[in-house]
């Protein structure tokens, strides 16, 4: 169980503090919604969380099974829908250093994995998830 605190600071701007560790994440509204944009948007952070945890879970299941994904990184574009507005769509490209170290078998692993991301699980089933893997 994990336990934030979150305070409206003014101007559009919150800051969570996570209970445990005290450390702090600030966002902000985004320019399109009356905002500045000078930190996060919760929804970015919903995107964010997504690619996150896939990172994640692809790094606790390689770790058990005597590979690694180290130095992976993922690109999350977050795409915008209106009326109502919401995320409608989250494109994570992953891309893994050294593609040539992983077998066929590593690379089924490292896709299956990305399905058992409990972000993943838990956002709304409208919202697409794009993954892409370049292996």
């Amino acid at each position: 169980m994990a336990t934030i605190s979150t305070i409206y600071s003014g101007e559009l701007r919150t800051i969570a503090t996570h209970t445990f560790s005290g450390k702090e994440i600030i966002t902000d509204a985004p320019l399109d919604n009356n905002g500045k944009a000078e930190y996060f948007s919760p929804t970015d952070l919903v995107a964010t969380a997504l690619g996150s945890c896939m990172l994640t879970i692809m790094g606790i299941a390689t770790q058990n099974h005597n590979f690694n994904i180290d130095g992976t990184t993922v690109k999350t574009t977050k795409i915008m829908g209106s009326n109502p507005r919401r995320i409608v769509e989250i494109v994570l490209e992953f891309d893994f250093p050294n593609p040539s170290q992983y077998s066929e078998k590593d690379k089924k692993f490292i896709e299956v994995s990305t399905r058992e991301c409990p972000v993943a699980k838990s956002v709304h089933p409208d919202i697409k998830q794009t993954i892409i893997l370049n292996i």
